[in-house]
């Protein structure tokens, strides 16, 4: 059992260097993700938190190690007791209680799993940290990224706005197609406005997990990596029901749970008090052999177990707490289960759109798009078509980079349920 604290105890010490908010010694400007993850790791207050709870779960096992304080008594006698051997003046006593067989046992037991419980939602609270720095870092490279593209297409529908008035200058084409590329200009350059300004609420949300303020900027993230990440269903669902930490949370918990049982059946039990008093003795008025001698006295003590139905009752409720967190931990694997299997299912989802968009859509876009400028630029469609191509390319794109930050998205919270880190880039 000391073992088991020691290392619960080196464990805090060891993450509490890890984590320890430390100001002067962190860049200002964080740019990559690993940079966000260590920033987090470092100064977010929920996790601090949790780190404290853990700590405060630690120091109780040694208490409840120990054995109750010593009991020291003193007595005054205010009219002596005259005696053979003298008068009887002071009475000095102490006693010292010592639980039945195994209460300590079980009472550290429930203290050492409460504390490694303490750990599993520390372990917890850290994996949805990063699941939530990871969630709000891939979607600001998101906006970034749209942002760009937005730019890309107001450029390109100049480009067309140019061309349909050098076409109406010639008389080549009507005015109706100036106007509408006009019109066309207008509504791009309210979505790129729109898009600069979610930037704002994103960048506050980032500092809010961060724990830095909300107005402090950020860099523009580098454009999203897609990297297909290998992942067998059965394998997943198998790993995270033992590897969840609020599943191995609850795990201790029961444990713990399981250790108040125990020590509510043992409450029937007495404790068993053992001590020693002292009697100081005047000295007789007669001299006599032993005059003045102090006696001393062996005590011993038993507490009575006298209230059966108030044990009986804390039995009971030990017991229903073991089946309260019995059943807390299968709903919750099943919570988790079914939360996995949606998330694979949103996974391949968004891996299959990649695919799609990346190796089939945006190059007929762009091909579709070339096209119909020439077609355009030669009189053979009107100017529709191809502000209908452009839009349609531009879709596209946004498509593409939402699947690519919906697949991110998905495998980071992936990550968070099974307890690790499942991004083939991370894990290099």
């Amino acid at each position: 059992m000391k073992l088991q604290t020691q290392c619960l105890a080196v464990f805090a010490v060891a993450t509490l260097f890890l984590y320890r908010p430390v100001q002067a010694s962190y860049p200002n400007e964080l740019a990559t993700l690993q940079d966000y993850l260590r920033y987090a790791a470092m100064h977010n207050a929920g996790l601090q938190s949790k780190f404290e709870e853990f700590k405060s779960a630690v120091e109780a096992v040694p208490q409840m190690q120990a054995l109750p304080d010593p009991q020291f008594t003193f007595g005054y006698f205010i009219e002596e007791v005259e005696t053979r051997v003298g008068p009887q003046e002071q009475r000095f006593g102490i006693m010292q209680m010592f639980p039945w067989f195994g209460k300590i046992e079980a009472r550290t037991d429930a203290a050492s799993a409460a504390a490694k419980a303490a750990r599993q939602r520390y372990e917890a609270e850290k994996l949805k940290l990063f699941n939530d720095v990871k969630n709000g870092f891939w979607e600001y490279a998101y906006l970034g990224r749209a942002v760009e593209l937005g730019r890309q297409n107001l450029e390109l529908m100049k480009h067309f706005e140019e061309v349909a008035r050098a076409r109406y200058i010639a008389g080549a084409t009507p005015h109706p197609d100036v106007i509408r590329a006009q019109i066309e200009l207008a509504i791009l350059q309210d979505k790129l406005q729109t898009l600069n300004e979610m930037q704002q609420p994103l960048v506050a949300n980032l500092n809010r997990v961060l724990n830095r303020q909300p107005s402090l900027p950020l860099l523009w993230p580098k454009p999203a990596v897609y990297q297909k990440a290998e992942i067998r269903r059965d394998e997943l669902v198998a790993q995270l029901r033992t590897a969840n930490p609020q599943l191995k949370a609850l795990d201790h918990a029961l444990d713990a749970a399981r250790s108040k049982v125990i020590l509510a059946e043992k409450r029937s039990y007495p404790d068993i008090g053992i001590g020693v008093d002292w009697i100081r003795t005047g000295e007789a008025a007669m001299p006599i052999h032993d005059s003045g001698k102090d006696p001393i006295i062996a005590m011993f003590t038993v507490n009575i177990p006298l209230w059966g139905d108030s044990y009986s009752a804390g039995r009971r409720q030990a017991q229903a707490d073991v089946r309260q967190v019995r059943a807390q931990r299968v709903q919750l694997e099943n919570d988790i289960t079914a939360r996995a299997v949606r998330l694979l299912f949103e996974l391949e989802d968004a891996d299959r759109k990649v695919n799609l968009y990346h190796g089939i859509l945006i190059p007929k876009a762009k091909q579709m798009l070339e096209v119909a400028e020439n077609a355009y630029r030669a009189d053979k469609v009107d100017f529709l078509t191809l502000i209908d191509a452009q839009r349609t390319l531009l879709n596209f794109e946004l498509a593409y980079e939402r699947a690519v930050t919906d697949h991110l998205q998905r495998l980071a919270e992936l990550g968070m349920l099974a307890g690790r880190s499942l991004d083939p880039l991370m894990s290099q």
